[in-house]
């Protein structure tokens, strides 16, 4: 039975391959919660030549934010995907920035391919994306359409993160482990209710990669005073304040309080809201440049078309994997 069942998956998965869908990717930026509702809230950039397609498959288009994160349990070479460990790259007080080649070609013949991987390669598979996005929108295929846009909008949100912009990406380094989960997910689950995310109409953007690498340098540009707050706080709250018991499911667990969570909030100035609001106006503007770039297609025409049953098993497939996995490839941010 074991062996039925994985001869069925292998299949689905080498269906995967021939549906010219997306790569994969991991890791746990903005949580399931925060990665659902950007995609769900850069429908509302769109201009109305793509709003009504984007409208009616809205509910694929945030329930499939996630799909990356959950491939990590199947795909080795996924997790690389969502960072950049950029400050990898500042040797005697370089900019990092400033040393790193923007083109992945370029980028190879300084540090070799080895090392970029290593070390995250997110700006470069967004450009990635987006590239396959173009064409999906170009073929008229609304499987890759949709399953490409769910897939860029993830990638997108994770640059957009300044923790996934560091070796330092949870505070191992600053005896500040659990920092990650807690300012990507906790807090966008406890405010983000409260939070405008209507931030205007996506505009034509004509150099994605550049667009990558602007996120990235935006988030890194806010990562000492992710880690310099937090430290600070701490200091000030007392452990019994600073931590709660909730239940989560069957288990209970030990996680930041929500009065320690909105007094870092509040130091930090609204950063997590605008960092998720950057990530929707980008998102959408990707979306909006990939449709211009592939001739402006009439979306209208695939109004009454839904995805394939054979996307919906390799969907299938791949949530059954995760529900049974217990450890994902690529290191953990929990």
């Amino acid at each position: 039975m074991i062996r039925r069942t994985l001869i069925v998956l292998a299949c689905l998965f080498g269906l995967l391959l021939l549906l010219p869908v997306h790569v994969v990717e991991p890791a746990h930026a903005w949580g399931f919660y925060g990665h659902k509702r950007i995609n769900r809230m850069a429908c509302f950039t769109l201009p109305p030549e793509m709003f009504g397609f984007y409208k009616r498959h809205v509910d694929f288009i945030s329930d499939h934010a996630v799909d990356p994160d959950r491939r990590r349990y199947a795909v080795e070479g996924e997790a690389q995907r969502h960072y950049i460990d950029i400050d990898h790259y500042a040797k005697g007080g370089e900019d990092p920035f400033a040393v790193m080649p923007h083109k992945w070609d370029d980028a190879v013949s300084k540090y070799t391919e080895d090392t970029l991987q290593a070390y995250g390669i997110v700006p470069w598979h967004i450009q990635v994306m987006y590239a396959r996005l173009v064409k999906a929108f170009a073929r008229g295929d609304v499987d890759r359409i949709l399953t490409n846009s769910a897939d860029l909008g993830h990638y997108v949100a994770d640059a957009h993160v300044p923790l996934h912009t560091t070796e330092n990406y949870n505070g191992q380094l600053t005896n500040q482990y659990g920092i990650h989960a807690f300012w990507e997910s906790r807090i966008p689950e406890l405010s983000a209710d409260n939070y405008d995310h209507l931030v205007g109409r996506a505009q034509y953007m004509g150099r994605p990669l550049e667009v990558a690498w602007e996120a990235v340098h935006a988030s890194h540009m806010e990562l000492d005073s992710v880690l310099a707050i937090e430290k600070r706080l701490s200091m000030t709250f007392p452990e019994d304040q600073k931590y709660v018991f909730e239940d989560r499911g069957r288990n209970g667990m030990r996680t930041y309080s929500r009065e320690f969570a909105n007094a870092y909030e509040v130091a930090m100035g609204g950063m997590v809201e605008r960092r998720m609001n950057a990530s929707i106006m980008t998102l959408g503007s990707f979306w909006y440049s990939a449709w211009v770039d592939a001739g402006s297609p009439d979306l209208e025409r695939f109004e009454d078309k839904d995805v394939s049953d054979s996307l919906k098993q390799v969907l299938k497939a791949e949530q059954e994997l995760f529900d049974e996995s217990r450890k994902g490839f690529g290191r953990d941010h929990e």
